[in-house]
Parts: structure tokens; sequence; C-alpha cells
């Protein structure tokens, strides 16, 4: 019998496709990233993974293809984040919030999908939990370093999240511990809004970056970065990541977490449930990952 196990890949090897597909409602053709289980067929849950600002949909493979190889159909999409010419701040923030919401709707639309799972990081992190407000198909979302707070920092895109929900959707919040961008007093405050089910774990000694691909390259570059106007604190208050956990002990935080709640809520698998009731933190140390479960 096989111990479940989310922190470890899945049995299926993942098939990684490029799609071209119309937006009949903008008229543009966009780009979707698809991670398929190879050898499954039949109707599958989706997960719809949404990046940070300024990302892309390759943003967190390492998540992506996790998720996939544990029997999830994975998609992704660029947003846009380019300013138009002369656009007023309010008015570009409108724009990118609007879009994102338009995006999630035409991944949804265009795939179908049976069962629907959402996870962002950072602005995407605010898109998940935006979501939904208007769209009833969202049946489970994790939440990575969210934006939201009623309070961000200097810089930082104020965009409140209304939490307008009406229903359950089940919600897993996974947060910094030392994250500068987003601090963690803001995590508190999305968590203790957000309505719904949910359950936050906090990774120590992590920053913003540690949820994406390449944590120590990524980290290091923007530590470096020659930042200038309302954004300037924030390399100069990031820490070395020599000071950080690695990328290693982060990417496993946030595979295990995060397939662990898609499979206890969209599969309603019962192992998955116990052990997201376990002593998450103590597994989590088992496997030399530092974190704590903030309490409900």
């Amino acid at each position: 019998m096989r111990v479940y196990d989310p922190f470890v890949a899945g049995p299926f090897p993942v098939e990684e496709r490029t799609i071209q597909a119309v937006d009949p409602a903008r008229g543009q053709t966009r780009t979707l990233e698809t991670w398929s289980p190879a050898t499954q067929s039949g109707p599958l849950p989706l997960i719809v993974f949404s990046h940070h600002s300024g990302g892309h949909r390759r943003a967190a493979t390492f998540l992506c293809t996790h998720l996939s190889s544990h029997g999830y159909i994975v998609a992704a999409m660029d947003h846009t984040h380019a300013p138009e010419a002369g656009e007023q701040p309010d008015a570009r923030t409108k724009r990118l919030l609007t879009n994102r919401l338009l995006d999630m709707r035409f991944i949804l639309d265009h795939l179908d999908p049976i069962q629907v799972g959402l996870v962002g990081h950072s602005l995407g992190g605010w898109t998940v939990l935006a979501t939904p407000d208007s769209d009833p198909r969202i049946g489970a979302v994790v939440a990575l370093a969210p934006g939201g707070n009623s309070n961000p920092r200097p810089g930082i895109l104020r965009a409140k999240l209304p939490f307008q929900w009406g229903r359950d959707v089940p919600t897993l919040l996974l947060v910094a511990e030392g994250d500068v961008c987003l601090p963690l007093d803001g995590m508190y405050e999305i968590f203790e809004r957000t309505p719904a089910t949910k359950q936050m774990v906090v990774l120590r000694r992590a920053d913003h970056m540690h949820f994406m691909d390449n944590v120590e390259e990524i980290h290091e570059a923007a530590r470096k970065m020659d930042a200038t106007g309302e954004l300037a604190w924030i390399p100069k208050e990031m820490r070395p990541i020599s000071e950080l956990c690695s990328g290693e002990q982060s990417h496993l935080f946030v595979r295990g977490l995060t397939l662990s709640h898609m499979d206890a809520v969209l599969k309603q698998n019962k192992d998955a449930q116990r052990f997201l009731q376990s002593d998450i933190a103590a597994e989590l140390a088992a496997r030399g990952v530092d974190a704590f479960v903030h309490p409900s």
C-alpha cells in the first residue's frame, strides 16, 4: 500500500505544450502553457497558475510540473503588465487588475474543466483570491505570498481584496516570514479577511522570491538591482540568500502543501485531508524545512 507523500514526484510523466488560443471577447490570440499527465485519459481537474507582476507563465515550472505528475492538468498564460502611452497610474492599475481576471475567465472558458483549482504568487496571489468574487467554478485556492492587503508598502500596487465570494472556497496561504515586499502583517490581514475554510503556513528564513524557479539567482539579482524612486527600499532591505533557506527547501514546501490542499479539496482524498490536519510543521521539519502554521 502506497503511503501518501505529497512532497515526492507523482507517478505520471508530464507532457508540456504551448497552445495558441483566440480570445473572442478581446479579439486577441493568447499563448497558453499546459502541463498534462501523459498517461492519463478522461476528464481531469484543472489548476490554473497566475504569475507575479512582471513575470511570465513559466515562473514556477517546479510547481506546475509537480502538480501535473500527480494527475492534474495545469495551465498558465502571460498576464499583460506593460503600461500604455500616457496612461495614469490609477487607470493602469484598474486595467491590469481587470485584465488579469479576464485572463482567468478566458483560460477556464477555453479549457472547460470539470473541477478548478487556482494557484498564484504575489499579484498572481491577488488574482486567484479575487477570481472567486465573479466566477462560481473555482473549487480551491492556494495563494503564495499574495498581494491585496489594505496598506501596501511604497510602490507596491494598491489593490485591496474585496472578498465578495458568497460561498466557501477552501483556501491555503503559503507565505514567507521575511518577505520584504509583502510583509507578514499584511499576510495575517489577508488571512483573517478570507471568507472561507482556510489555513496558512509560514516558511521561515524566506523572502518573496522563494516561490519562483531559480530562487537563489532571482533573489540575488533583485537584491543587487539599481532600484530608484518608490522601490529603492527593496534591495536595501533584502538579506543575502546565504542567510535564508534554500530554493530546494522552499520548493519542497510549496510543492507538498499545494498538492495536498488540491488533493484534499478537489479529489476529496482522505489521506490528504488527514495530512493537512496533522502536525504539518513536524512533517516539514522531518524533511529539513523550517515552517510554522498560523493559528486559525
